[in-house]
C-alpha cells in the first residue's frame, strides 16, 4: 500500500464547489457540454452513461461538516484490490464487474436466513444521504455523501439469535471479473468483521451509492458496508454474503498481518501502525495539493461521541 500522491490527479476544482453544486456537476460530467470538458478529469468506468439516481434525503445527524472530497478523487483514487493494487486499477478495471443479477445472503445464527437480490435490498428501508469522513490505514483521508441505511434495519429482519455475538462479511471473488484475484497479495474471498454491538450501531452503513447515484463499481457496487470509526478496509465492498457467528471471524488483513492490522482497527492516533504514525493525515483532494498541511487524526475519527462507549474499559492498545 502506498501513500496518496498529489500530483495523480488534478486540482483544478475545489471540495467547496463540489459540495455547493454536487448533483448538478455530477449530471453535466455524464452529459452535455460541460460534461465534455469535466471527461478527462474521470475514467470511462466512472462515469456510467445513465447513471441510476437514488432517491435519498439527507440525514443530518450524520452529516460530517467537513468540505466533500470531490467526485473524481471518490472514484478515482481506490483501493479495491480485487481488481489491482495500484489506486488507480479500480476505476481502470472494474468496468468487468456485473453488478446484476445480484444476491446477497444472510444466514448463519439467524431466525430468518434469507437471500435477497439488490432490488429487495434497496427497498427495504428507506434511502438517506450520509456525510463521512473517511480514514484509511495508510494516513490518508476524504469526506464522501454515501447513500444507504443503518445496517441494524437489515439486522432486525433476520432476528440473530442470542449466541451470535459477530457479523461476518464477505465480498464477491470472481476471477472472470476481477483481475486483482490473479494475485495471492490476500487470501480471497475478502472477509471483513464486526462485533454485533458495532454492527448495530446506526453509525454502520449498508450502502448502495455516493453522491446520489448508484456505488460506481471501483467503490464496492452494488452494495458494500461503511463503517465511518473504524480504518478504511474495515468497510467490504461488492458483498455476496452476511454471516451471523458465535466466535470472532477471521478477517483478510488481520490474516494477512495481525500485528499491523487488528480486527478492531479503529481510527486511534495513539496507536500507530507498525510503520508510520497514525496522528495525522492528509486530506485527498485539498486544494492546496501538495503544499496541503496535515490534519490531526481525530479519536474513532470524530465519531466517538456515538461510539465510544462501545469500548468503556478496554484496553485499545491491546485491541487495536
Amino acid at each position: 500500500m502506498s501513500y496518496f500522491d498529489p500530483h495523480i490527479l488534478p486540482s483544478d476544482i475545489t471540495p467547496q464547489a463540489v459540495f455547493e453544486n454536487r448533483r448538478t456537476l455530477i449530471k453535466a460530467a455524464a452529459a452535455g457540454s460541460f460534461g465534455m470538458a469535466l471527461a478527462p478529469w474521470f475514467s470511462r468506468q466512472a462515469l456510467a452513461a445513465s447513471p441510476e439516481k437514488l432517491a435519498a434525503t439527507l440525514n443530518a445527524a450524520y452529516a460530517a461538516k467537513d468540505e466533500l472530497t470531490p467526485y473524481k478523487y471518490v472514484t478515482g483514487y481506490n483501493n479495491f484490490y480485487e481488481f489491482g493494487t495500484d489506486k488507480s486499477d479500480p476505476a481502470a478495471y472494474a468496468g468487468s464487474l456485473q453488478t446484476r443479477p445480484w444476491t446477497v445472503s444472510i444466514e448463519g445464527l439467524v431466525k430468518k436466513p434469507v437471500t435477497l437480490d439488490i432490488d429487495a435490498l434497496l427497498k427495504l428501508a428507506p434511502m438517506e444521504e450520509r456525510i463521512y469522513r473517511m480514514r484509511c490505514v495508510e494516513g490518508w483521508s476524504m469526506v464522501i455523501p454515501w447513500d444507504g441505511y443503518s445496517l441494524s434495519k437489515l439486522i432486525s429482519k433476520v432476528e440473530p439469535l442470542g449466541s451470535a455475538k459477530f457479523v461476518e462479511f464477505i465480498s464477491l471473488a470472481d476471477r472472470k471479473q476481477m483481475p486483482g484475484l490473479k494475485s495471492n497479495v490476500i487470501e480471497w474471498p475478502y472477509r471483513e468483521g464486526l462485533r454485533m454491538d458495532e454492527a448495530m450501531n446506526p453509525l454502520t452503513l449498508l450502502t448502495f451509492g455516493l453522491y446520489g447515484e448508484m456505488l460506481p463499481k471501483q467503490n464496492g457496487a452494488p452494495v458494500r458496508i461503511v463503517v465511518p470509526w473504524k480504518y478504511g478496509f474495515k468497510s467490504a465492498k461488492s458483498l455476496v454474503k452476511i454471516r451471523f457467528t458465535e466466535e470472532m471471524p477471521k478477517t483478510s488483513w488481520s490474516m494477512f498481518d495481525a500485528r499491523e492490522y487488528g480486527f478492531y482497527s479503529n481510527v486511534n492516533p495513539q496507536v500507530d501502525h507498525p510503520r508510520w504514525s497514525q496522528a495525522s493525515e492528509r486530506r485527498i483532494g485539498d486544494a492546496k495539493g501538495a503544499f496541503a498541511p496535515k490534519i490531526k487524526t481525530q479519536m474513532f475519527n470524530g465519531y466517538g461521541d456515538q461510539v465510544a462507549s462501545m469500548y468503556a474499559g478496554m484496553d485499545l492498545k491491546k485491541f487495536y
